[in-house]
């Protein structure tokens, strides 16, 4: 079993900056994939991106060059820095972390609130 802890979310003005950390425990694989989805009001949960323990990324189209994934492996850790923040990032963030092994197993974090607004 593998739990998930995130922090770091809140209230920041258009154009502000956040950053989420979301840290690991449990029967971690040495190859897995973290990433972070959101969720706004009446939408459906989106991915905005991700990062394997090699390192390969993807990133949500809207929100490139503002936000920034990271993570330290030592800690079981993934980042989420969110620069130049709009009124649309307004969303729940969560925490994903996905291995296999036979099969794919995917873990939630409880989720943070974000609000861009002024």
């Amino acid at each position: 079993q593998v739990q998930l802890v995130e922090s770091g979310g809140g209230l920041v003005q258009p154009g502000g900056s956040l950053r989420l950390s979301c840290a690991a425990s449990g029967s971690i694989f040495s190859f897995n994939r973290m990433g972070w989805y959101r969720q706004a009001p009446g939408k459906q949960r989106e991915l905005v991106t991700t990062i394997t323990s090699g390192g390969t990324t993807t990133i949500l189209e809207s929100v490139k060059g503002r936000f920034t994934i990271s993570r330290d492996n030592a800690k079981n850790t993934v980042y989420l820095q969110m620069n130049s923040l709009k009124p649309e990032d307004t969303a729940v963030y969560y925490c994903n972390l996905m291995q296999w092994r036979g099969q794919e197993y995917n873990y939630w974090s409880q989720g943070t609130q974000v609000t861009v607004s002024s």
